[in-house]
């Protein structure tokens, strides 16, 4: 049976396409802090712990504090720190928290289904 090839549209359509048939996808996160509290600090090392367990050499993870950036939150819409951001494999997701709960992540980083 001959697979079904999707209509292509835009070049939004051709980039997911070519992201999703490349096998081994890279996932860019971004992690919006707000200084060096002691919640920012938990959300950066289980965000790292999670990647290097899930995603080991597949990401790319860049930290932002917010306090030494703010006109990015404006730019991004954050709303509450710390917040990640997956930029690609699209769909886009935003995950809000201190990242402690690993399925959760997982479920929103799209690499686990929601129960």
């Amino acid at each position: 049976m001959k697979k079904k090839i999707p209509e292509i549209v835009n070049s939004t359509d051709q980039f997911e396409l070519t992201v999703e048939g490349s096998g081994s996808e890279k996932y860019v996160l971004r992690l919006y802090i707000a200084g060096m509290t002691p919640k920012s600090v938990h959300a950066i090392s289980n965000i790292k712990k999670i990647c290097e367990e899930y995603l080991n050499g597949r990401y790319d993870l860049e930290v932002i504090d917010l306090y030494q950036t703010p006109q990015l939150a404006k730019g991004e819409q954050i709303i509450a720190a710390p917040t990640l951001i997956k930029k690609l494999p699209f769909p886009l997701r935003r995950i809000i928290g201190d990242m402690s709960s690993t399925e959760r992540v997982l479920v929103g980083l799209d690499l686990r289904e929601r129960k």
